[in-house]
């Protein structure tokens, strides 16, 4: 048996005595399993097992390497198509001055227009864990000059030392 369980030639008449045959002329017919193989290495393909769990299991004859990279061709598609979710971190503390707190508002605002998600972080240090009343206040200053270009995913939270929040670019409309 490949790596992959599934069953091809002997492994199929290990499996099963008769198979129901696909074999690219005319209608699928049952046969005996021995034959069916015997057939296949007549054509010079392999016999591969698609339906195991069918009774009778249904056979294949096909050639196993060009079905093999087909469905390989076929992931690797998928691969290319799927979409990666970049997340920036942006990091302040409670006591940051405003010039500072515009420059890294400048950064975020450049990665969502880019369609990166930013999570914000204040970062709480010391006695600043007693009263995150402060950095509640730096995150949502943040939030709020972040609004026209960002969608907020969750409301600020305290976790550990930080204060997180993450925003994503807000979704664009579609003309129509």
């Amino acid at each position: 048996m490949s790596k992959d369980k599934t069953m091809i030639n002997e492994d199929v008449v290990n499996f099963t005595d008769r198979v129901r045959l696909v074999d690219g002329e005319g209608e699928p017919k049952v046969v005996d399993s021995s034959k069916a193989l015997e057939m296949a290495y007549n054509k010079g393909l392999d016999l591969v097992l698609v339906a195991p769990n069918s009774n009778p299991p249904v056979a294949k004859v096909m050639d196993y390497g060009k079905y093999k990279y087909e469905q390989e061709k076929k992931k690797k598609e998928a691969k290319k198509k799927q979409v990666k979710i970049e997340v920036k971190e942006i990091k302040f503390t409670s006591k940051i001055q405003d010039n500072d707190i515009n420059y890294k508002v400048k950064h975020a605002r450049d990665f969502l227009e880019k369609g990166k998600h930013v999570k914000l972080r204040v970062f709480l240090r010391g006695r600043e864990l007693a009263t995150p009343e402060k950095g509640f206040e730096v995150i949502n200053r943040v939030w709020d000059m972040l609004k026209d270009v960002a969608e907020k995913q969750n409301e600020p939270k305290l976790e550990g030392n930080y204060i997180n929040m993450l925003v994503t670019p807000l979704k664009k409309k579609k003309k129509s």
